[in-house]
């Protein structure tokens, strides 16, 4: 699991989260590929909705993209 310190959330600019509320960063390959594991999660749970789950999926899958 990725994991992120209050620090290092605050350090990563907007742009690099997909989620409402500078949720599922997507920075980096590690926190991309955490993003999409989550986010059906999130939305199962009602904390997100489809089209939320949709683009950060989008997001994390371009990351994942870059060399």
């Amino acid at each position: 699991m990725a994991t992120l310190s209050k620090a290092g959330r605050k350090a990563i600019p907007t742009k690099d989260f997909a989620g409402p509320d500078k949720s599922f960063p997507t920075e980096n390959k590690a926190h991309a590929r955490a993003a999409l594991m989550d986010a059906p999660l999130s939305e199962r749970k009602g904390n997100i909705t489809k089209a939320q789950k949709d683009k950060i999926d989008a997001k994390a899958r371009k990351e994942l993209k870059k060399k």
